[in-house]
């Protein structure tokens, strides 16, 4: 299994970026999909969560309003699209595939001025 994400950078405040998670050597469709996020010196914490049809979503009370998650599973690839990013959404963000111990290499995101 390999998860490959992309999408992160350096963006301002209030800009947007969108994260995607490329998945291969797994049915994709059969598997729920998650975000996570580490900032420096703080704990892995989940961000946002999808159901392996899309059918159903979940999101950490931090991002809500203002982070969507979704998938294509005809491109085996979960995306998180992040508008309205504050310097506090500063982290690695990982994708993961559900209740498994499968995680990509993260991206990292820099919201600065």
């Amino acid at each position: 299994v390999q998860l490959v994400e992309s999408g992160g950078g350096l963006v301002q405040p209030g800009g947007s970026l969108r994260l995607s998670c490329a998945a291969s050597g797994l049915p994709f469709s059969d598997y729920h999909m998650s975000w996570y996020r580490q900032a420096p010196g703080k704990e892995r914490e989940l961000v946002a969560s999808i159901t392996n049809t899309g059918g159903s979503t979940n999101y950490a009370d931090a991002v809500k309003g203002r982070f969507t998650i979704s998938r294509d599973n005809t491109k085996k690839t979960v995306y998180l699209q992040m508008n309205s990013l504050k310097p506090e959404d500063t982290a690695v963000y990982f994708c993961k595939v559900r209740f498994s111990a499968y995680w990509g290499q993260g991206t990292q995101v820099t919201v600065s001025s």
